[in-house]
This record gives structure tokens, sequence and C-alpha cells, in this order.
């Protein structure tokens, strides 16, 4: 890759991984692990997740937090706390009003994009009732990547392939944040797909 390329990682808790008291600003979780696997050629690598974050938070943090980069390329992962927040909150989000926020997020951008889907591995009693909310927006993910010539990276699908091997809790012993395992996996397939396809 181009060193003088800026990469901006947009998203929830799973991109800040602690980002904001690490004196990279990179946090230790799938961000960090790319950053180490690309080596002294690696582009500049910037990290804007911010833990508990929904799409409508990305939308109003956009012209600060990422267009603010000049970004070359921008990856984003939003969605799970738009499901969470249903079950744990009573605040649901419902499929359209997520739509309408990744929309503006995306219009504005004038690079190539990635999008990671939200996933969550059922752990825990109950969670699998979540995919009632979970996958209307993951329909939305997978169209608004065709729609505007994004890069998609199967993280749902992929991850929960793997689960049928090491189980679930392995890659997020609460179904929703990856273990080192876990973000190791998303960071492998981020690079399959995006460095290697």
């Amino acid at each position: 890759m181009d060193p003088r390329r800026t990469l901006v990682f947009a998203g929830d808790s799973v991109t800040d991984c602690g980002r904001r008291t690490d004196p990279d600003g990179l946090g230790d979780g799938y961000v960090r692990k790319l950053y180490d696997d690309l080596g002294e050629r690696r582009p500049r690598i910037v990290n804007v997740g911010i833990s508990g974050n929904r799409a409508v938070d990305l939308a109003g943090r956009w012209s600060t937090d990422v267009l603010a980069e000049e970004p070359s390329l921008v990856s984003i992962l939003i969605g799970i706390n738009d499901t969470w927040r249903r079950y744990d909150k009573s605040d649901p989000t419902t499929a359209e009003s997520f739509e309408a926020s990744y929309r503006a997020i995306l219009d504005p951008l004038a690079c190539p994009v990635v999008l990671i889907e939200p996933f969550l591995l059922p752990v825990k009693a109950g969670q699998e009732e979540w995919r009632e909310d979970l996958d209307p927006k993951l329909d939305v993910v997978r169209k608004l990547a065709v729609e505007y010539g994004a890069i998609l990276v199967p993280a749902d699908v992929e991850l929960n392939r793997q689960a049928t091997t090491v189980g679930a809790a392995t890659l997020a012993d609460d179904g929703v944040h990856p273990s080192a395992a876990g973000h190791q996996a998303l960071a492998d397939l981020w690079r399959k797909i995006v460095l290697e396809d």
C-alpha cells in the first residue's frame, strides 16, 4: 500500500477498542492488528471509532472526524448498537432510519469505501432473537455496498462460519465484542477482502 495514503476506520466499540487512551490512537483491536500487519509501507491509519455509537451518531460527527482527515479510503463498521439498544434500552432504530443515517455518511465521500457487516455471534440466552432486528440492517449494508460500489467485508457471515468450528465465545465472549482471536479473525478477513482480492 502507498504510505502517502490515509485510511480512516469509523465505527463503534469494536473499532474504538481503547484508542482514545492509546498514545498511537489505534486501540488494541482489529485496527491495531491491521496496522501491525501492514508493516513499514503502511499508509497513515486513523481510528475514529467511539464506543456506543449508532449510525446516527456517526453521521453527526462525520465532517469533523472523518472528512477532515481527507481520507484515501474509509472503512465503516456500524450497526450492532442500532440493534442492541432495542433490547437493553427499549430504544429501537428502524431499518429505514438506519439506512437514512448510513446514506448520510456515504454521500459525502469521494474515495473508496469499505463496509464491514455488523455481526452477532449468539453466545448469551436470547441473543438469537436479535436476528429479527439485525438481519434487515445487514440487508441495508449489503444493498448500500452494491449501490455505492463499496467493498463489502462479510464479517457476520465469516465470523459465524468460524464460530461453528471454534465456538462463538472464543471469538466474542458476549457475542458482540471480539476477543483477541475475534479481532485477529476480523483483521485477517479485512486484509483478504480489501487488499488481496
